[in-house]
């Protein structure tokens, strides 16, 4: 055995891993390491064999559904044959009786409070600070610092302050308040003073006329003295939102108010992420994981960097203490309510050995840690409060069908039982970005109605599923066509249709995807309105500014309304869902056509693998090839490899004109990170690890579990730490 490893019962954990469980993560809990450890391993052993069956099924599943396609060519599939022989193998589940989820003590932010989603890689601390911390976001900041201003007209955001660009914030902020927060017969840009008397708010208008809200629940506190309140509390829609007022302050002190910001509630939630945006291979990655969880759930996470110069130190915001209309105090919450993501079923980790010497499933690693961690926060160990309901939220992806659901909440059930929690504290996020998932969606709720708290459409995975799965029924259409297919669509209906069906109003998330362009505000912000009318409650973007943003969406549409219309609707079609994006006719492509398809993917490979695999990074701004700024992680990458995988098997390019697209590619990625010190250039040589791993991945994408890129980058990046 390596000197890495010291043996615990039967088991070989990482040295690393071992130590930061005995001083860092069960002091202040009532745990032993010798309970913690003879648990862990009997978990192990019950549920690995488990875990691996599971998985065989999926490999036998996509075997029986190859040859069904080989059995039945062409593009034209009989729809009532193809569903016959899913149900057959079990691919396709019989949907039972009517039921409701019964999931008790969820907190309001997943249970009823409608808003923007944080989605952040945990291994980064200061990332996962600024998310946890984005529940508050300035608008004039988040206005003034991006595209959703115009520069035209000397309203240039580069350099110092600029009054012209300001003015323009302030208007438009305004013009939201007007909006959302109606006065009588008055702007906000008509007031002048703000007070509060006999409880109500009374706004001093330039006229020397008074005005309040025409809605006068929406007031709900503020800070300061009644007649010169420093801040005032609104709500609408379940949102806050904070005019700050400051006389004295540069921005302040030009405007008839003395406003100097308005603040919005924000990322109501934070996914904070063990699996997709990481890129954790060890016991050593492991541990950073699990120590920046264990920050966030303690309250006492610091992270110190260089900004501008200067040593700056991010923690933790405190709550919000503000006064009530009626003179008591109160408080909100300053943070993101936090759910954490474990990894799926798929990866094992050499971070814990079993007794065969053979790595166990990560994801029930995740599983043991993740809850023990957050058990800091609901044993009141730290000054700041996750969750006020004392739950646990995690987050499962890529789960395939109903039988890898009950598997998860068994695995959740053992592991409370050995860490001595009440039963169900642990709640469950089911990501519906799978096919076997979607297509038995409902029979999936179904075996976790008593701890489901979470579905969403993870639509980037569920298209790199929809490829490998159907990999032998024909050549797939162009990525960029795939949006506007049938299944898409009715994927996007049927998951929101399945949770409102199983209620999830008022009690639990629906989500929606990721805004993938972190540096295209205003088009999230002309075209985002979408998720929150499709019915969901919550929505992803990638970064606090674009939470800022999306937050007004939140403002303007109440997802509750539209949930009880959406429930009226018939049902999306699962014939559309089962409706293969096949092309028709791919002689009709020209030698043009495919190229840029072939350069577009590979591309959209080298530039996320060649961080992931050279400098451990699961998640970043990747200039696309038009040198767009895409936020990229795994399942863009997943989608990308098995297209290219796809047409290669269909003869549509060949193995040659892949590898020389990559190597093209690879000069154009080596040139857009040219600016990086620390980045190691792919070409002229090609001989290194992330190269190879992104060949590997098209090349070999038609061979690899469920078309998932895991495998591949954990082997390479292994390379690359060993070296």
């Amino acid at each position: 055995m390596s000197d890495n490893y010291t043996q615990i019962g039967s088991l070989s954990v990482s040295k690393n891993l071992e130590t930061f469980l005995r001083l860092d993560v069960l002091p202040g809990l009532d745990i032993s390491e010798e309970h913690f450890w003879n648990n862990l391993e009997e978990i192990i052993n019950k549920f690995s064999p488990k875990n691996k069956a599971l998985l065989e099924i999926r490999e036998s599943m996509q075997k029986q559904i190859d040859s069904w396609h080989l059995d039945n060519p062409g593009c034209k599939k009989n729809l009532s044959q193809y569903k016959d022989f899913l149900k057959e193998i079990g691919y396709l589940v019989e949907e039972g009786e009517r039921f409701s989820i019964t999931t008790q003590n969820v907190d309001p932010e997943i249970a009823f409070i409608a808003g923007p989603q944080l989605v952040v890689p945990v291994m980064n601390a200061r990332f996962a600070l600024n998310a946890a911390n984005a529940r508050w976001g300035s608008l004039y900041n988040a206005l003034y610092g991006t595209d959703m201003i115009s520069e035209d007209n000397g309203a240039s955001r580069a350099g110092p302050y600029n009054p012209v660009r300001g003015d323009k914030v302030i208007e438009f902020a305004k013009n939201f308040l007007d909006e959302n927060f109606s006065l009588n017969d008055a702007s906000f840009s008509d007031v002048h003073s703000f007070s509060v008397k006999g409880g109500q708010l009374e706004f001093g208008l330039e006229n020397g006329q008074t005005s309040t809200l025409n809605n006068s629940d929406q007031f709900q506190g503020f800070q300061g003295s009644p007649n010169l309140p420093s801040c005032i509390l609104l709500k609408n829609n379940n949102l806050h939102a904070e005019i700050q007022i400051d006389p004295e302050h540069s921005v302040g002190a030009t405007d008839p108010a003395g406003i100097k910001d308005v603040l919005l509630e924000s990322a109501v939630t934070t996914i904070q992420d063990c699996e997709d945006s990481v890129a954790a291979v060890d016991g050593e990655d492991k541990v950073t994981v699990y120590r920046n969880w264990l920050g966030l759930m303690k309250g006492d996470l610091k992270e110190t960097f260089i900004k501008g110069g200067s040593e700056m130190t991010r923690s933790l915001n405190p709550d919000r203490d503000y006064i009530a209309p009626d003179g008591s105090c109160f408080k909100l919450p300053g943070r993101s309510l936090m759910l954490v993501r474990n990894v799926g079923h798929l990866m094992t980790n050499p971070a814990i050995l079993d007794k065969d010497g053979n790595e166990v499933p990560e994801g029930i690693m995740d599983a043991m840690f993740t809850i023990c961690i957050a058990m800091h926060d609901i044993s009141g160990n730290g000054e700041l409060k996750n969750s006020k309901t004392g739950s646990i939220y995690i987050v499962k992806p890529k789960m395939h069908g109903p039988d890898e659901v009950q598997f998860t909440c068994d695995l959740f059930s053992a592991v409370e039982k050995a860490l001595n929690l009440d039963q169900l504290t642990a709640k469950l996020g089911i990501m519906d970005e799978e096919r076997r998932t979607t297509v038995n969606l409902k029979e999936c709720i179904r075996v976790a109605k008593d701890r489901v708290i979470f579905i969403n459409t993870g639509f980037l995975d569920r298209t790199g599923d929809e490829i490998h799965t159907s990999m032998e029924a024909g050549p797939m259409i162009p990525k960029g066509d795939m949006k506007q297919q049938p299944w898409i669509l009715a994927y996007e209906d049927w998951n929101v249709d399945s949770g409102l069906e199983t209620g999830f109003k008022g009690n639990a998330q629906i989500g929606k995807g990721m805004w993938p362009m972190p540096d295209e505000m205003l088009n999230m912000y002309k075209t985002k309105t979408m998720h929150p009318e499709s019915g969901a409650n919550c929505a992803w973007v990638p970064s606090p500014t674009g939470a800022t943003l999306h937050a007004m969406h939140y403002h303007q549409i109440l997802v509750s309304d539209r949930q009880q219309t959406i429930l009226q609707r018939p049902k999306a079609s699962i014939d559309d869902i089962l409706t293969i994006p096949l092309m028709e006719n791919p002689e009709g492509l020209s030698a043009e056509d495919i190229q840029k398809e072939l350069d577009n993917n590979a591309q959209g490979i080298l530039g996320y693998v060649v961080r992931w695999v050279d400098q451990g990074v699961g998640c970043s701004k990747v200039p696309d090839i038009n040198n767009v700024g895409l936020m990229e992680d795994r399942a863009t990458c997943r989608i990308s490899s098995q297209h290219i995988a796809n047409w290669l098997h269909h003869s549509i390019c060949s193995k040659d004109q892949v590898l020389d697209t990559m190597k093209r590619m690879a000069l154009v990625v080596d040139q857009q990170n040219s600016g990086d010190p620390s980045y190691l250039p792919m070409g002229p040589s090609y001989d290194g690890i992330a190269f190879k791993a992104a060949c590997n991945l098209a090349i070999e994408g038609r061979s690899q579990p469920s078309g998932y890129t895991e495998p591949i980058l954990h082997e390479m990046r292994l390379k690359f730490k060993a070296q």
